[in-house]
């Protein structure tokens, strides 16, 4: 064999043709193949998450939407509560990129400052459901028993009650505020994610790393933020991701019935309510822009949540 031959050729024993232990090319090609480092579960999550490309579509609608939020309002040179009477029902213009109102408010402005309060309340509402349901569901499952029963009861009957009336009935009680509208939709909001946590968890506690942390004596608190929750991440993911847009439907909504936030501070509910009597005469950018933003943050929420949970799914993994 020459010095340049890189061929590797292991020759059998008398008797064997050397053909059965020649290494091929493509042999060594799979090896080196099965050799390389694999991909974490979240590079490889991130990666099957870019192939779908209405997912993304989703996330990067709403990463822009945070931006425009954050910096639309500071931008604008109009007040989000100033009147103009002089100026009413203006169509969109280059004064007034999304219109007038009928008191003559920069519709554009008050569309961003509505997407701060929309996007505000969506995402507390999912973080203290997280807190929440992650902590009750994990006990929950983790204990098992008596316990679980117990604590499962419980959210049978807070399940039971009538999601909508509850937090009317709170806003009545309490007063529209935007801080009451956050404790209203998080009393009984967090029963979903608790469920899901719990059923997660009653398939993880017996894995054998959980019961060999269990006999070094470990605590539960340590167990269930060590071992448990990191292996549910998955699922509270998409969770949150579909509880977000059900929260910022629901502030709309409570706005748009007058239980939200109140004018002249804006919501995407107060201007959809404040533009019923404006659209029959014929100023549609009134209620087109609250309307178009609400039912796309909502879609993209719920798009970039149904990718999430095929990204998340162990058995897709490559």
């Amino acid at each position: 064999m020459s010095a340049g031959d890189n061929s590797k050729t292991i020759h059998a024993p008398a008797g064997i043709p050397d053909d059965w232990f020649k290494w091929k090319d493509k042999d060594l090609e799979a090896a080196e193949t099965v050799s390389r480092p694999s991909l974490s579960y979240w590079k490889d999550a991130w990666k099957r998450l870019r192939k779908n490309k209405l997912a993304m579509a989703g996330l990067v609608f709403l990463i822009l939407l945070g931006i425009l939020a954050v910096i639309g309002p500071m931008v604008s040179p109009y007040s989000v509560v100033d009147q103009n009477r002089p100026n009413q029902f203006l169509p969109p213009s280059a004064d007034h990129w999304f219109g007038t109102d009928s008191l003559g408010r920069d519709v554009f402005t008050r569309t961003w400052y509505g997407a701060r309060i929309s996007l505000f309340v969506g995402l507390m509402a999912a973080l203290i459901d997280f807190f929440v349901g992650v902590v009750y569901g994990g006990l929950s499952g983790y204990k098992g028993g008596r316990t679980d029963s117990i604590m499962m009861r419980i959210i049978e009957i807070l399940y039971g009650l009538p999601y909508l009336l509850v937090v009317i009935l709170l806003l009545v009680v309490m007063g529209p505020s935007l801080a009451t509208i956050i404790i209203a939709l998080s009393v009984t909001g967090w029963v979903g994610m608790a469920r899901i946590v719990r059923g997660q968890v009653l398939q993880i506690k017996n894995f054998e790393f959980v019961l060999a942390s269990k006999s070094f004596g470990t605590k539960t608190p340590r167990i269930i933020r060590k071992n448990l929750l990191p292996n549910t991440m998955g699922p509270i993911i998409v969770q949150m991701t579909l509880t977000v847009p059900n929260a910022i439907f629901a502030e709309a909504f409570l706005s748009f019935l007058g239980l939200g936030i109140q004018s002249p501070y804006a919501s995407w509910g107060v201007m959809a309510n404040d533009a019923l009597g404006a659209i029959l005469s014929g100023n549609w950018w009134t209620l087109f822009f609250p309307a178009f933003f609400i039912s796309f943050t909502m879609f993209a929420f719920n798009v970039l949540g149904d990718g999430l949970q095929d990204a998340l799914d162990p058995r897709l993994k490559e």
